[in-house]
């Protein structure tokens, strides 16, 4: 079992905030002392750029950004050239849909769900109407479930592109992507997977899911926030264009064209997230340090444990109890999730209100907004305790009323 007290000496956050039950690592978080480290060290002894400089502090800051991007690709069991940084899951996710405003033609499909964040629905629902293709949803299940039926039946020749969350931010659910992704290809669809909420639990083989693209964020995985990661299969980037231009990612230029490099470079124009990339590389070696399955069992203790004493407060709603992720999104009848958060914040718990940008689920549920507390491995019983009893202090305030 995971030792809390000694992680928690690893967050520093506690040392100033030792009562603090942190339930919002959905969202972003809490960050882990080695990575911090690992930027100061950056921005204390080097501060130089990458790739341009032919001195000593030009090599090493080259040399640990480098290191950095074969620590990603080791992670994920990608090859390194097939791992961009960016400054995160949105910024990946724009940069694929934007690349194939070039590249959809009217009439195409782009498939999708109601349950994705913001960040993977909206660029492709733009990209659609510059395009003229048709952007088109997989029925949900009762629960709220992405399921192979439901791909199949949506699925058609003129399918182009699938883009779909692993694990919903909302609702925690698990998409079967690796055999929708075999379904996709038959047809020679691209499969665009947002991985922000899995890769801080899961272990991701990008070779055996097959998706082409995919993407997440450092700072929902002890990380830096500011830096993210664009997986996508060799051939494919190499065939995109660049979202953005500048220096470094050219080959060629003359006075009325120019030509581009192959991947990484390609995608990464200008000055790079240096320190970011950095500290992410050094957050996913405090992941493997621990263990995923570790982090899992533990994460999933918490949260069943959880679900079990909030079934047993009246009037509570509980959306998602099947969830895969350590998310349990909820609301209490009759009272307002911001209401409930603010109270909670007295207790220093700390939970997500909100709609969670992804406005759709809410739509799904049939409400405006809701609850959502999300568990990682800083946390401990006496934190879901807290929790319980926040909830029914504020349910006993409020119905005061």
């Amino acid at each position: 079992m995971i030792d809390v007290e000694q992680i928690r000496k690893d967050f520093l956050v506690y040392t100033k905030q030792p009562e603090l039950a942190y339930l919002d690592s959905a969202a972003s978080s809490l960050k882990v002392k080695s990575a911090i480290d690992e930027v100061d060290y950056y921005y204390h002894n080097l501060g130089a750029n990458v790739h341009r400089g032919a001195y000593q502090l030009a090599y090493e800051t080259t040399n640990l950004y480098e290191e950095a991007r074969k620590t990603v690709a080791s992670f994920i069991n990608a090859d390194e050239e097939e791992v961009v940084f960016t400054r995160g899951t949105t910024s990946s996710l724009n940069t694929i849909a934007n690349a194939y405003r070039e590249i959809l033609e009217p009439g195409d499909e782009i498939i999708t769900s109601e349950l994705e964040h913001h960040s993977s629905l909206i660029p492709w629902m733009i990209t659609a109407k510059k395009t003229g293709a048709n952007l088109v949803y997989i029925p949900l299940t009762e629960e709220g479930r992405i399921t192979i039926e439901a791909f199949k039946k949506v699925f058609t020749k003129k399918t182009r592109v699938v883009a779909l969350t692993h694990v919903s931010n909302v609702l925690g659910y698990l998409t079967p992507i690796k055999e929708i992704t075999k379904i996709a290809h038959q047809s020679n669809a691209i499969v665009v997977l947002d991985a922000a909420q899995s890769a801080p639990h899961m272990k991701l083989d990008v070779k055996d899911l097959d998706v082409d693209f995919m993407a997440f964020s450092g700072h929902k995985m002890f990380g830096p926030s500011g830096i993210g990661v664009l997986y996508g299969k060799k051939h494919l980037f190499n065939y995109l264009e660049p979202f953005e231009y500048g220096g470094e990612m050219v080959d060629e230029v003359d006075k009325d064209q120019a030509t581009w490099k192959e991947n990484p470079f390609r995608f990464e124009a200008g000055t790079p997230i240096i320190s970011g990339a950095i500290g992410l590389a050094a957050a996913i070696r405090y992941i493997e340090s621990i263990g995923q399955e570790q982090m899992h069992n533990h994460t999933e203790a918490l949260h069943q444990y959880t679900l079990k004493k909030l079934k047993e407060i009246p009037g509570l709603i509980i959306y998602n109890e099947s969830a895969e992720n350590p998310v349990i999104t909820f609301n209490i009848k009759g009272i307002h999730p911001h209401d409930i958060a603010t109270i909670l914040d007295q207790y220093h718990v700390c939970v997500r209100a909100g709609h969670h940008c992804a406005q759709l689920v809410s739509k799904f549920l049939g409400v405006n907004s809701t609850l959502r507390a999300s568990m990682h491995i800083y946390n401990n019983q006496k934190d879901c305790n807290v929790f319980i009893e926040s909830i029914i202090a504020a349910k006993q305030f409020f119905e005061g009323f």
